[in-house]
């Protein structure tokens, strides 16, 4: 008979039989029903059973119909083929364990909210359908039909950006598909008569992936799911589509098509220099390839009211606004990253490109300076057509303006938005507490500050950057970072500073600091220095070329023996194989790979190789709250989570227990009413852990790592001769990928790294002889 029963334990000299199950029902098809059901919901774990086997027996349409024999096994091979158990629980136990135990990296030392203000979750009338908005005209009319008729709206119209942008900007990049989705059907239904809302794009679709564990192209068809009616906007860097890189043209290309695909609307297509041959692949497969609209960006710097403003002039800007509308932009968007269009200059900009272009102009801008928001008013008042903002609770400093204060003064002018404040205000009040989920981020300064018109940051590199700073232990020095990026910036000659080239100027920068190098020093460095590979990139013209060129001691300086490109990069960039990167993925990953896995590990190969491992262990984390995903659970604590529609797990945390002599410690849980233990290994316990040695700077067989990092790649091997300036290693710091170089021929003698280790600054990596 059968030994089992509930919580029972099976040794290894288990009888084969453990449990019979019996079912019944009024006809075959719901005693079947019952089988696979109660089949599904056994759990029995530590040792292999034929629970598979009985479930392939009786989905098999011959038992199905009750024309099974007894030489059923013989004759059907597909009996023995078993899908894999996604065994999603387990794998989001083995996260909460790991979180619980050992912290989040990102936000380990740095505590939880203890009183966090109470979730209010805005209603909405879930019986009605979304309104007809933005993306309903946008699909009858077609894209140029849709230009004219925004040309002609008296109305502001609004992009929402705090789905993208204004969380980019104030804590790097890391809300959460969840807190997302929360609201959506929200602003589905009250909030439709936006333009459009920001929400995919730029940093997002790396962070997605590094920080939070999530597929960026996920987030998107998610979201589009529940908000069927307004336009979904994102950020295109041009021929660096969303990554850092110049990726060639086919890549672009079909990158478009497929986010196009996937539910994207309008593609703000960029260069971060406004070099606008890098415009031209983008804009053609949107306007020719998609039904989406295409967004071409001008870029703003500067002050052209300022007399004696030489190189960013009124003239400059409507020069490249005329271009774009002769290559066919739907939309031309002023994006003003770092807040410098003040009032005035907004007022005048807009006036002056109205009067010179047939297209709408959407205004973006960044709140740094604490009066943005004038210059959103006077910008309407010149007739600008669009302007991005961002809720009350995310706006403001290094986000957009705000949203709900702008709607509210407008309402009874000539412009009014038509946008409901009461509907606003009860999205700001949900901001406003999940804004406190991310306050470990949150870096953004609490107020505006006029030091934005001469440091030039960007809104959206801000945080990033002073994450990046305070990762590296230059938190306390943040001053001397800003002082530094300003002063490479004119160094570089005051170039248009926006990803990727405004990230170029700050890892110059984080690197000059942690070398204890002055930027007027720069030239004097010696031609072996491993400079940071973005700004090598950039030097290269890998990025494009800036209005006046580089300075040429500079870059003579950066390249050191490189010749620089000459043209468009991805006119040189050899074409890649998309159906053989395809197969590559297949075979790595499984079949169950799309082109969603193909474009996300094109953008970041590194990255997404990362984000498959983390998935592979620990499961589709994006369910889970956003609490929980950075800090886990205190004891007693449960949560619920919803891992498809009808399908949910409750999970309490009842006890943390100590460590064995290996330092595992044993969690338990309660799933579902049922304790299930997890062991999850105490990184904290560890022996004392030996300082490395540093090298000698006089040295030159000694080769050091020259910023706090983590080894990517070693590039030689003992025994291996290797000439000056030969690549031996690449370090990786926040994003910031620095090659080290060969400082004198020898042969490798010693390498005091693994890939994987951290190492300070001045540590010996490699020792040659």
């Amino acid at each position: 008979g059968a030994m089992g029963d509930t919580g029972s334990i099976i040794t290894p000299f288990y009888d084969s039989l453990l449990v019979k199950l019996t079912t019944s029902g009024p006809d075959l098809p719901q005693a079947l029903d019952r089988m696979h059901r109660s089949l599904r919901e056994m759990r029995i774990r530590g040792v292999k059973t034929n629970i598979p086997f009985l479930e392939n027996v009786i989905a098999h349409k011959d038992f199905v119909q009750g024309k099974a024999t007894t030489r059923m096994i013989d004759v059907t091979p597909s009996l023995f083929k078993f899908k894999a158990r996604k065994d999603r629980a387990t794998r989001l136990l083995r996260y909460l364990g790991e979180v619980i135990v050992n912290e989040n990296p990102q936000v380990k030392g740095r505590d939880r909210i203890s009183n966090p203000l109470p979730l209010i979750v805005p209603e909405y009338n879930a019986r009605e359908d979304p309104p007809r908005g933005t993306r309903d005209l946008l699909l009858s009319m077609g894209a140029s039909k849709f230009s004219r008729w925004v040309r002609e709206q008296k109305p502001l119209m609004v992009t929402d950006t705090t789905l993208r942008d204004a969380h980019q900007s104030l804590f790097a990049a890391r809300m959460r598909s969840y807190d997302m989705l929360t609201v959506a059907e929200f602003i589905s239904r009250r909030l439709s008569s936006l333009f459009s809302l920001e929400m995919w794009g730029g940093a997002t679709f790396d962070t997605s992936m590094r920080f939070l564990g999530e597929c960026p192209f996920e987030r998107l068809r998610m979201l589009r799911e529940k908000i069927p009616n307004i336009l979904f906007q994102m950020l295109l860097r041009g021929s660096n589509a969303v990554g850092y890189a110049n990726y060639p043209d086919n890549v672009v290309r079909e990158f478009v098509i497929h986010s196009s695909e996937a539910g994207m609307d309008v593609f703000r297509i960029f260069d971060s220099l406004n070099y606008l041959p890098n415009l031209k692949v983008a804009m053609k497969t949107v306007a020719e390839k998609t039904h989406s609209l295409c967004e071409a960006a001008v870029c703003f710097t500067g002050d052209f009211t300022d007399s004696n403003e030489e190189k960013y002039v009124l003239k400059y800007y409507v020069e490249l606004a005329k271009e774009l509308e002769k290559m066919g932009a739907h939309i031309l968007a002023i994006k003003d990253m770092a807040g410098l269009c003040h009032p005035a200059a907004a007022q005048k900009l807009v006036k002056t490109l109205r009067n010179e272009i047939s297209i709408p102009v959407h205004f973006h801008t960044h709140d740094s300076s604490g009066i943005a928001s004038a210059s959103v008013l006077k910008a309407s008042e010149a007739g600008v057509d669009v302007v991005d903002l961002a809720v009350s609770s995310m706006s403001g400093c290094t986000s957009q303006p705000n949203l709900n204060s702008v709607a509210y003064a407008l309402r009874n002018m000539p412009r009014s938005t038509g946008l409901d404040v009461d509907a606003l205000n009860e999205l700001s009040l949900y901001w406003e507490t999940i804004r406190q989920y991310y306050s470990p981020f949150d870096t953004s300064p609490p107020f505006g500050g006029a030091e934005v018109y001469q440091h030039q940051m960007p809104g959206g590199q801000y945080t990033n950057l002073r994450e990046q700073a305070t990762a590296l232990g230059l938190g306390k020095r943040w001053p001397d970072v800003v002082k530094t990026y300003r002063e490479v910036n004119e160094l570089l000659g005051d170039i248009v500073k926006v990803t990727p080239s405004s990230k170029c100027v700050g890892d110059l920068a984080i690197f000059l600091i942690t070398k204890g190098v002055k930027p007027s020093d720069l030239t004097n460095l010696p031609p072996e220095t491993g400079f940071p590979e973005s700004l090598i990139d950039l030097m290269s013209g890998n990025l494009g070329q800036p209005t006046g060129g580089w300075p040429k001691d500079i870059q003579k300086v950066i390249l050191g023996g490189r010749k620089p490109l000459k043209g468009r990069p991805g006119a040189s960039a050899p074409k890649i194989d998309l159906a053989k990167e395809s197969v590559k993925i297949k075979k790595k990953y499984g079949n169950k790979t799309t082109d969603d896995d193909l474009f996300s590990f094109l953008m970041y190969p590194k990255v997404y190789d990362d984000f498959r491992d983390f998935r592979n262990k620990y499961g589709d984390v994006s369910v889970l709250p956003t609490t929980a995903y950075f800090h886990g659970l205190k004891p007693g604590e449960e949560i619920s989570i919803d891992i498809e529609e009808g399908k949910t797990l409750f999970i309490k945390l009842l006890h943390v227990g100590d460590p064995d002599d290996k330092g595992v410690r044993p969690l338990t849980f309660e799933l579902n009413g049922k304790a299930r233990t997890t062991l999850v290994k105490d990184q904290s316990i560890k022996g004392d852990a030996k300082a490395r040695e540093k090298a000698d700077p006089s040295n030159n067989m000694h080769i050091a790592a020259p910023i706090p990092a983590m080894i990517s790649s070693i590039a030689t091997s003992v025994g291996k001769n290797v000439a000056k300036g030969d690549k031996v290693a690449v370090l990786e710091a926040m994003k910031m990928q620095t090659t080290l170089y060969a400082s004198s021929k020898g042969v490798v003698d010693e390498i005091l790294v693994g890939v994987g280790d951290s190492v300070e600054s001045k540590d010996l990596v490699i020792r040659l002889r």
